[in-house]
């Protein structure tokens, strides 16, 4: 086995001097742990989910407090016919604490947060399918739930979740509000739970294409993201203006840094909490290492070398701008390479497009900016690649900061809801080399070092841990 990450001083000596960075292309991200699978046999981390009751601790002995089957909810026949088709069999440990909460009546608002891969989508689905009134045609065309996404490949994914959920549910309608490639536009929105980006939505309700007068509840998915990043935000708070005032309001995602946790609370006033703290976050499952590379050329290179381990399954790689994920794409190509990238600058059916042949298997390596870091499932994936190591950009700070929460949404797309998984970092410069030292510190944990000399022992290194049943490594604790 290669040795542990050596010290930094080490690693100065051997990487090359800081070269320029081109500035961030883009910023814009997506979310929803989507698990295909569910089932007895999980081998689930044994994390502790801290949960803070507004309404059952007044009374310790509710039945519902930890629920062990989905039965034990009351849910719809033909719900629970859905979730076998999906082959749920019993609750995670976050649908096990969340759903009592989401589905007491009065209703409650909820802040839920718990590590990618675990079942997000699936609870908050659940939810919104047992408040739907689909007695007769008028409600079926009227909208009730609204979830809302920041990206149009996790809204098309949250869809394909409540259409298998609810796939037995007659009168079910589902409408999406996502940018069109052109103007053609319903003039009015008919359907029973709407999934859409923020400002779609804000402007078809805007054009009374869309009456949010009976909605019950609203999910935002990925809501850190949702309500720190610029412009959503301001979309998010405009969108809920426009809803009733006594609507649910369910936030979920993979992380909430302190700043944001604090204007959530706004958000969903007087709300049940499920919270991890950040150094519980890592993902276990996931095997992290990194290698070492000389300059861009031979990150390069590296990415070529390591193409024949990409297609085990699927993968995806992640870079820093919209021209470094075209110009991968093109010089791998050129060389007799499959693969496929997908950035914000593509157009929607055509990123659309792209998406769909990724998850049928037809492309099994994609380059992607961080527009997919967040909730994208695609059940094959096992490895992610950051090519780039993700940052924060901060006009006039010297020293490079890195993301961990993006570092953290982008390896979570590999090791999804049990399965097993490999990320590998890139590190080509010394500043490289202090973000990835930023990122083991902040989430206590090692990411090994493979030597790229030895290309026999890093496909040896790749291949065991692929084939493993659950990585060895006890991340995150």
């Amino acid at each position: 086995m290669a040795s542990d990450a050596p010290a930094s001083g080490s690693l100065a000596d051997r990487v090359s001097q800081p070269e320029k960075t081109e500035a961030v292309g883009e910023n814009g991200q997506s979310d929803g742990a989507v698990p295909q699978q569910g089932g007895s046999d999980l081998q689930e981390p044994e994390y502790t989910v801290e949960v803070k009751l507004s309404d059952l601790q007044d009374d310790p002995n509710n039945p519902l407090f930890s629920v062990k089957n989905f039965e034990d909810l009351g849910l719809d026949p033909r719900i629970l016919q859905g979730l076998s088709a999906m082959n749920f069999r019993k609750p995670s440990k976050i649908q096990e604490r969340a759903l009592p909460l989401l589905m007491g009546n009065p209703a409650k608002n909820l802040v839920g947060q718990s590590q990618s891969g675990t079942g997000k989508t699936a609870a908050f689905v659940l939810n919104v399918l047992s408040r739907l009134d689909l007695s007769n045609e008028q409600l079926q065309k009227t909208p009730q739930a609204l979830i809302l996404a920041p990206t149009r490949e996790l809204a098309r994914q949250i869809v394909g979740v409540i259409q298998v959920m609810g796939q037995f549910l007659d009168g079910l309608n589902i409408g999406t509000a996502v940018p069109a490639d052109s103007n053609a536009r319903p003039t009015r929105l008919e359907a029973s739970v709407v999934v859409g980006t923020p400002g779609t939505v804000m402007d078809m309700i805007k054009k009374r294409i869309m009456v949010p007068a009976k909605l019950k509840v609203i999910v935002l998915d990925e809501a850190d993201n949702m309500l720190d990043q610029q412009g959503l935000g301001d979309q998010c708070i405009r969108v809920k203006a426009l809803l009733p005032r006594d609507i649910q309001v369910v936030l979920f995602s993979a992380t909430f840094p302190a700043h944001v946790h604090q204007y959530a609370s706004k958000f969903a006033p007087n709300a049940n909490e499920l919270t991890l703290q950040h150094e519980e976050l890592t993902v276990e499952g996931i095997k992290q290492l990194y290698l070492d590379c000389e300059n861009e050329e031979h990150k390069y290179k590296t990415l070529v070398n390591l193409y024949g381990l990409l297609t085990v399954g699927s993968s995806i790689i992640f870079v820093k701008t919209r021209a470094s994920a075209v110009e991968i794409e093109k010089r791998m190509v050129a060389e007799g390479h499959t693969v496929a990238s997908l950035t914000g600058g593509i157009e929607g059916s055509q990123r659309d497009s792209i998406i769909d042949k990724f998850r049928a298997g037809e492309a099994k390596v994609l380059i992607t900016t961080n527009v997919l870091a967040r909730g994208i499932d695609v059940s094959t994936v096992s490895m992610v690649i950051n090519y780039d190591i993700p940052e924060v950009y901060q006009q006039g700070n010297r020293q490079r900061q890195a993301d961990f929460q993006t570092y953290l949404h982008r390896i979570g797309r590999t090791g999804r809801f049990g399965r097993v998984g490999v990320s590998i970092s890139f590190v080509s410069n010394r500043e490289e080399w202090e973000m990835l030292t930023q990122i083991q510190s902040y989430f206590n944990t090692d990411i090994q070092r493979i030597d790229t000399n030895d290309w026999d022992e890093v496909e040896d290194i790749i291949k065991k841990t692929i084939k493993n049943t659950r990585a060895q490594s006890n991340f995150g604790r």
